[in-house]
């Protein structure tokens, strides 16, 4: 098989690499050069974003089996990418996010809830949701139904991360003491570890597979607990997880998701949405996902390995509790 990744230097793309390279696929990555490639992929340089970026894609006289984009900008340059290659490739994979659905999806919304809009043809960076919808619009376009495989992936970790949830759990759990630990213990997660939806991606390339597919975890597959234990454990730290109640959290003005990465209430809006999804689809054609303590693990021997601290996405807003605003919380008694 032949793969064409857009991108493949970082995160999800860099997995989807090492997974199609640990099958013995033929790999070509399309970057900006601003990190190194992986190993043993065949190199070609350009920028979507600039006028004639695409020059080395369109000179060069490859032909693949499937191209594999995660671009979040604007979605024209998925709409260019995917019309100059529909003659070149047999199927395209676009990488998109749950995001899409329109805000809130219920709880347990399958592939037919329905949609944000979006545009392929714009230009200029709106929001992400719909620039993600606008993504997929520019490869249904390009590759029609039958050629287009839609992954609205859900929440991302492992290995690779760059956009700062798991690492900062790894990273403040490490450092040791009383940690503010977002509850109910019990609170169930969905998530994706990336290596997991790389070997789904290109499992449903060899099955044929086209459409939308919610690619995360079961509902329950982890939990806040299981998460933040794991956490614990790996690190080799003397943190003590101190469970608090989520409406104390909310009352102390602390962010879900974005200063407790990965925690957001139950029976909110946001939990729906984000931990709540009907992913039968994907299980059913293939999709496995790894035990919670090894996504933990390996993120933190890779973390280690890079000196302890991860890369950070410039489009992506930092992650984490302010040492302070936590020490005022614990001191106040709120622990559970």
């Amino acid at each position: 098989m032949r793969l064409l990744m857009l991108g493949g230097t970082e995160f999800v793309g860099r997995a989807v690499v090492e997974a199609a390279l640990g099958r013995g696929w033929e790999v070509t990555v399309f970057h900006r050069g601003r990190h190194e490639a992986p190993p043993g992929v065949r190199s070609l340089l350009g920028d979507r974003t600039a006028p004639g970026g695409l020059a080395a894609l369109a000179d060069d006289p490859g032909e693949w089996d499937v191209v594999v984009d995660t671009w979040s900008a604007a979605p024209r340059a998925v709409l260019d990418t995917a019309r100059l290659l529909r003659g070149r490739a047999g199927r395209y994979v676009y990488v998109s996010s749950c995001s899409v659905y329109a805000w809130a999806p219920p709880a347990g919304y399958d592939e037919d809830a329905p949609l944000v809009e979006g545009a392929s043809t714009d230009v200029e960076q709106t929001d992400y949701a719909r620039d993600k919808r606008g993504g997929e619009l520019a490869a249904v376009e390009s590759f029609g139904t039958d050629r287009s495989l839609l992954v609205r992936a859900g929440l991302l970790l492992g290995p690779y991360e760059n956009v700062g949830r798991l690492p900062w759990w790894l990273t403040r759990t490490a450092r040791g003491g009383p940690v503010l630990a977002p509850g109910p213990r019990d609170l169930p997660l969905q998530y994706v570890d990336v290596r997991d939806l790389s070997e789904w991606i290109l499992g449903a390339v060899k099955q044929g597979l086209s459409g939308p597919y919610n690619l995360m975890s079961p509902q329950g597959h982890a939990t806040m607990g299981t998460l933040l234990d794991a956490c614990a454990r790996v690190t080799g730290s003397a943190a003590e997880l101190r469970w608090t109640e989520p409406g104390v959290i909310l009352e102390a003005g602390i962010e879900p998701w974005t200063e407790l990465p990965v925690w957001v209430p139950p029976g909110s809006d946001l939990h729906d949405a984000l931990h709540s999804a009907d992913v039968s689809r994907a299980v059913g054609t293939g999709l496995v996902c790894r035990p919670v303590e090894e996504t933990v693990a390996d993120t933190w021997n890779w973390l280690c390995g890079i000196g302890g601290v991860a890369p950070q996405r410039p489009d992506r807003t930092r992650k984490g509790l302010d040492p302070e605003v936590e020490a005022k919380v614990l001191a106040a008694g709120t622990g559970a």
